[in-house]
């Protein structure tokens, strides 16, 4: 672990430590930088493995150098800085989002809504795919794999159904 006083790891190839011994003498205290650095144990653990894989990859030309160790620092405190970067770009995008807000439904919409619960299936379905959807008779049919007159007995029942409840002010709550 580093301490204020105490000196940095040095690990080289000279000492012939291999990257398992990198790796043990080095992340604890690598983990601890970058959690004061980030504020978070979870991200700094992420960016410190994530440079010790890239470390990995190179390990035949990172063991030469005089300070392995540095490296991997470096290319933490990168990726932590590149995790910065893209918050405050996220952070940035959400600010500028508008939260729309949808107005309330009327209280004929908020009727005819309830009057569409309490009729059968194929009549309500007929009656939003004609009304609502725009949607023929024909195209209804084909949709519904049924004959053209059938829509049409579903509509006409539906259309009765809703004129009945939309028509009767305790069924529309005044």
């Amino acid at each position: 672990m580093y301490g204020a006083d105490s000196p940095p790891i040095r690990v080289g190839a000279e000492t012939g430590a291999d990257f398992d011994e990198l790796y043990a003498a080095s992340f604890q205290g690598l983990t601890l930088q970058l959690y004061a650095y980030l504020g978070d144990l979870a991200e700094a653990q992420d960016v410190v493995q994530e440079a010790f894989c890239r470390a990995f990859g190179k390990w035949k030309q990172i063991r030469r150098y005089d300070d392995p160790v540095a490296w991997v620092r470096r290319v933490a405190w990168n990726l932590a800085t590149s995790r910065f970067r893209k918050q405050k770009t996220a952070l940035n995008f959400l600010r500028r989002q508008r939260e729309e807000r949808a107005a309330e439904p009327s209280p004929d919409r908020v009727a005819l809504v309830r009057a569409l619960a309490e009729i059968p299936p194929q009549q309500r379905r007929a009656v939003v795919l004609h009304y609502m959807a725009q949607l023929s008779v024909a195209e209804i049919a084909r949709q519904e794999g049924v004959a053209e007159g059938t829509v049409k007995s579903w509509l006409s029942r539906g259309r009765a159904a809703l004129a009945g409840r939309l028509s009767d002010p305790a069924q529309k709550g005044f």
